[in-house]
C-alpha cells in the first residue's frame, strides 16, 4: 500500500521517515519529496508498505502523532492526478 505523509518536518530524510514506519512491518520505500531547484523538503512524503494490514497499522498509529515536533497526517496516497500540460508561449510563432 502506498501511504502519504504530510506536515514533516523540513529535517526529516528518506531515513528516519523509514524508521518511523519499520515499527510496524516491512517498509519497500520511504521518500521525502523535494523541491528540485533548492533541494529543499517540501514536508510531505510517500511510503510503500507490501503487508496492508501492517500498513492500515502504522496509518492508524501514526495519523496525527508528534514527530519531530510536528503532528503528522497520515493516509493512504490517492492516485496522482494527471498534469495538463504546459502550454509551450512560443508553439504558434
Amino acid at each position: 500500500m502506498n501511504i502519504y505523509v504530510g506536515n514533516l518536518s523540513y529535517r526529516m530524510g528518506d531515513g528516519e521517515l523509514r524508521e518511523v514506519f519499520e515499527a510496524y512491518g516491512e517498509v519497500s520505500s520511504a521518500r521525502v519529496i523535494s523541491d528540485r531547484e533548492t533541494g529543499r523538503s517540501k514536508g510531505f512524503g510517500f511510503v510503500e508498505m507490501p503487508d496492508d494490514n501492517a500498513a492500515n497499522e502504522a496509518i492508524e498509529a501514526l495519523n496525527g502523532k508528534e514527530v519531530e515536533g510536528r503532528n503528522i497526517r497520515v493516509n493512504e496516497a490517492r492516485p496522482r492526478e494527471p498534469r495538463q500540460p504546459r502550454s509551450d508561449f512560443n508553439r504558434n510563432f
